[in-house]
């Protein structure tokens, strides 16, 4: 008769170490009381996703909070699916974001006791486990085929039953030891399932720190633990290395609240304490072809992925900072309370996370941007928009580093004073707002007809146009140089102020408003520019006249 210990042997005969062993290889972590050890867990499959980044951000939270451990596991187990280099890459941008672990996989080096961390590298101790399990009748060798579990879905399909390997269906777990034994003496190929003792059609209780206790269906099928090509799936490395990198809390997306009861049971077999999970909200967006909510895509929507936001131009933070309002909702107020400013010293409660899933708020995040951008000097905005410039925009760059003087004095228009002005959110667009300070951008704005106020025939333009040429200083004080515009506004029959024009429009040609939007539109080729006084500071008196020149040009 042929024993379950035979049986393992048989399959794992160089392996020597036991469960017990592992145990005291990775003992619990010396930690303060209330310590949380989170992990975040990507596979090296493509980029990361702006949801991986909300999962990873507030595994970084729960961590640090508690005086915990954060750390990185790459799960490369789905060979077929890694895309060379993406583990290095998602690395780099968790970097970027200052999602940085306490200790696991680097990159091209690991860090910690408790490795390795990269899941190809484990393979001895999933095979401790596994020969365990099969030694406990826990586990069992499984020889059907491809063709032939095609066979069983089809026919369950046909039965309208619920699909999968279980029960009546588990042909190989009811094959006694003596003829595993013979197929595998036979060179019969193989994998190993987990033998459940579940009905799908009860129920267990599980508790989510998001969703609270909640009932789901239990698990009933035999999975694979591990695959013929040697490597364990998913749902069984998880398991195991959750347990001996002594993972307290999970952290993961929604969409596995569906695996729930299989891990719960794995854990129940081996004998170990399941960690604690919390299934976080899925990031949605509105589809713009159905109106109808959905889940960011990664083959439709280019903010699916983080690199756009880097890309684009985004302080990371800013990012980071809009994701946190989604995560808790106390949040918000809290930074605006706090000036945006010490957002580490947050305290993240999954109490205060909304399961529903939250819409990406462009709006919100370009908020949190231009908030976070207008804090920073003068010197500061332009080494952060030179930086990113010389990596991702080489038309920026190339900008800047023509006069990065010039560069800078624009960028510091109303910076310092005690409300600053807010015009950028990214430095993606900032030629898009600035450029018309270059004769590149004032050029094509030339091209375009001029959104002068249709009230003004072009007489009255060049009237205007050839006044303040006339009389109007660059370089003066601000106060000064208003109250010589409004001068030169009295003297071609434009009121002073607006409550003067309202009481009697009839009365004047338009307002020192509209005068000031002439010159505005002249010297910029739009409506909406940064203060005109400054813009003509630094454009100064000959491209300032030069300017008006071409106009007055154009309009005759």
């Amino acid at each position: 008769m042929v024993t379950n210990k035979q049986l393992a042997d048989l399959i794992f005969p160089n392996v020597t170490e036991t469960v017990a062993d592992l145990e005291k290889r990775y003992p619990p972590r010396d930690l303060p009381s209330g310590a949380e050890v989170t992990r975040f867990a990507p596979s090296p499959t493509g980029f990361l996703h702006t949801g991986s980044l909300f999962t990873s951000m507030i595994c970084r939270k729960v961590a640090s909070q508690s005086k915990g451990v954060f750390y990185i596991r790459l799960e490369d187990t789905d060979t077929k699916r890694e895309i060379a280099g993406s583990g290095e890459q998602l690395l780099k941008q968790l970097n970027i974001f200052d999602v940085n672990p306490d200790e696991g996989y680097l990159g091209n080096s690991e860090k910690g006791n408790y490795g390795p961390y990269v899941q190809s590298k484990r393979a001895d101790i999933y095979c401790i486990v596994i020969k365990h399990l099969l030694e406990e009748g826990k586990a069992y060798p499984c020889f059907c085929t491809s063709e032939q579990l095609e066979e069983l879905r089809a026919e369950q399909e046909k039965q309208k039953l619920n699909p999968g390997y279980y029960g009546e269906f588990a042909k190989c777990r009811n094959l006694t030891n003596e003829e595993k034994y013979e197929k595998i003496k036979n060179g019969e190929k193989f994998v190993i399932r987990f033998k459940s003792n579940g009905n799908h059609e009860s129920k267990i209780k599980v508790t989510d720190l998001v969703r609270g206790e909640f009932e789901i269906a239990e698990n009933d099928q035999d999975i694979v633990i591990y695959k013929s090509d040697g490597l364990p799936t998913y749902h069984f490395a998880h398991a195991v290395d959750d347990h001996f990198m002594r993972t307290t809390t999970v952290i993961r997306g929604e969409e596995w609240v569906a695996s729930l009861p299989i891990h719960v049971e794995l854990f129940a077999a081996l004998g170990w304490k399941a960690p604690h999970y919390a299934h976080l909200p899925v990031i949605m967006k509105i589809d713009e072809e159905t109106g109808n909510k959905r889940k960011l895509s990664k083959r439709k929507d280019q903010e699916a992925a983080v690199s756009y936001f880097i890309e684009d131009g985004y302080l990371p933070k800013s990012l980071i900072m809009y994701l946190m309002t989604i995560a808790n909702s106390n949040f918000e107020e809290w930074i605006l309370n706090n000036k945006f400013e010490g957002m580490e010293d947050f305290v993240f409660s999954f109490n205060k996370m909304n399961n529903e899933g939250a819409l990406f708020d462009m709006g919100k995040l370009n908020f949190f941007a231009r908030e976070l951008l207008v804090k920073y000097n003068k010197e500061e905005i332009t080494q952060l928009a030179e930086s990113y410039a010389k990596e991702y925009n080489q038309k920026l760059y190339k900008t800047i580093q023509s006069n990065r003087a010039y560069f800078a004095d624009i960028m510091n228009i109303d910076r310092e004073k005690a409300n600053p002005r807010k015009d950028y959110e990214k430095f993606g667009n900032v030629l898009d707002i600035i450029g018309f300070f270059y004769e590149e951008g004032y050029q094509k704005a030339l091209q375009e007809p001029l959104p002068f106020n249709e009230k003004f025939a072009k007489e009255d333009l060049v009237e205007a146009l050839t006044a303040i040429k006339e009389k109007l200083q660059v370089n003066q004080d601000e106060q000064i140089w208003f109250n010589d515009l409004k001068e030169i506004g009295a003297s071609l029959g434009y009121a002073a102020n607006n409550k003067e024009y309202k009481a009697n429009p009839e009365a004047f040609k338009g307002n020192m408003g509209d005068l000031a939007e002439i010159l505005r539109i002249t010297l910029t080729g739009r409506k909406n520019a940064p203060n005109l006084c400054t813009v003509m500071y630094l454009l100064g008196l000959e491209e300032t006249h030069r300017r008006i020149d071409a106009v007055i040009s154009l309009l005759k």
